[in-house]
């Protein structure tokens, strides 16, 4: 068994109860004079947690939730109120959007004091720092103040110096939520290549598509505590039904909006299941999406189905009307249509299903409504999508066979 590189007992952490100035007077007072100290606000509680060198953690919940209170509890920025943690390792740390950047201070001057503060000798910072600088791409901007960066800027500078030192344990907190495509593309690739040479990662991020496609586990916290924690699909499909029992009222309310409009969608099901929960399939599964869509007025629908990937990248879309076939009137009012994806070649990875009905010329989208599914296997391949291969081989002359 790998060695125990994060281990959380007990852990919470309060603050005290100070919504107005008066209430830092009163709580300074109570710990002053008072037995019971100041009144507290809890905001993590009873966090037991454990991590191994290698593995890969993903902390998702909502806003408030306390992710960010809990890694810096784990990275020693906060103290526990109550419980302990310890971490065996060194840490390479994101946290706060320029947190230990100096404003004033120019690109290269801070790299050169992260990397002091890291334990970096003078000789081995200008050997690195050629690699620093290619890694956060900012051209002219190292030599200029911290203050004039964008937020981007900053988030590939911090992540340039990390990706160098290359520490026992990261810890990243949104960082890929803020930089640019091309960025993030490096940044995934990177960590990609640090957990593949034995790194360990804590990552927090609203993106459930990074959550699964670079942590092999998850921590599901909600209200301050840990509602569940385990195998990354397993808790992020949770999280995610979650999210769509809450949704349950405005989608109700939306309902009743829509009681006007020419066409929309009233049910749509993959792989015969309407529930809202994520769909998991398996690499190559057949994906079949039915759609039951109204029409005010009796006139036939169009349907048009397009399948994006979680960051809202297009994957692929058609239409009824683009393939010549019209959805089945099954009541009054109600047409019925089902696509079928045989084979379907999606790598592993999160999806979305986006379902439009149309005017009958297939001119006019009057309502969406979105599916989630998961596409589960092992496979080390790159991209969107699995295409029919092989490696032939070549001979000396040049010919292949």
């Amino acid at each position: 068994m790998s060695e125990l590189l994060v281990e959380a007992q007990g852990l919470g952490k309060a603050y005290p109860k100070v919504h107005r100035s008066s209430d830092r007077l009163r709580s300074l007072g109570r710990l002053l004079f008072s037995s019971r100290g100041a009144e507290r606000i809890s905001v993590l509680r009873d966090v037991d947690l454990q991590i191994r060198r290698g593995e890969s953690l993903g902390l998702v919940g909502e806003n408030g939730a306390g992710k960010s209170t809990l890694l810096k509890l784990i990275t020693g920025v906060l103290t526990p109120t109550t419980g302990s943690v310890r971490v065996r390792g060194e840490i390479g740390a994101l946290l706060e959007l320029g947190a230990g950047f100096h404003p004033e201070y120019s690109g290269r001057d801070n790299v050169a004091m992260a990397a002091a503060l890291h334990g970096l000798s003078g000789t081995e910072l200008r050997e690195r720092l050629p690699e620093i600088i290619d890694f956060a791409d900012i051209g002219q901007y190292i030599d200029e103040p911290v203050k004039h960066y964008s937020s981007g800027m900053v988030v590939r500078l911090g992540f340039a110096v990390i990706a160098t030192l290359k520490p026992d344990l990261l810890v990243t907190d949104e960082v890929l939520a803020v930089g640019d495509e091309s960025f993030q593309k490096k940044c995934v690739q990177w960590i990609e290549n640090y957990l593949a040479g034995g790194g360990t990662l804590i990552l927090v991020s609203h993106s459930m598509y990074h959550i699964q496609k670079l942590c092999r586990h998850a921590c599901w916290l909600r209200g301050g505590e840990i509602a569940m924690q385990g195998d990354v699909f397993d808790v992020t499909q949770a999280y995610l039904a979650y999210h769509e029992r809450k949704s349950a009222s405005v989608a109700e309310r939306r309902e009743i909006a829509q009681a006007g409009v020419e066409f929309s969608v009233i049910a749509v099901a993959v792989n015969d299941d309407e529930s809202e929960r994520p769909a998991l399939l398996e690499l190559g599964d057949a994906l079949r999406i039915r759609a039951r869509v109204r029409s005010r007025d009796g006139r036939t629908p169009g349907v048009m189905v397009g399948i994006v990937r979680a960051d809202g990248t297009a994957v692929y879309g058609t239409s009824t009307e683009i393939d010549a076939v019209a959805p089945e009137r099954v009541a009054e009012g109600e047409y019925l249509c089902e696509l079928q994806l045989d084979g379907l070649p999606l790598l592993p990875g999160s999806y979305r299903i986006r379902v439009h009905p149309m005017d009958t010329e297939g001119v006019r989208i009057f309502d969406t409504i979105e599916r989630s599914f998961v596409v589960r296997g092992a496979s080390r391949e790159f991209g969107l999508v699995r295409l029919a291969h092989r490696w032939n081989h070549v001979c000396a002359n040049g010919s292949g066979s």
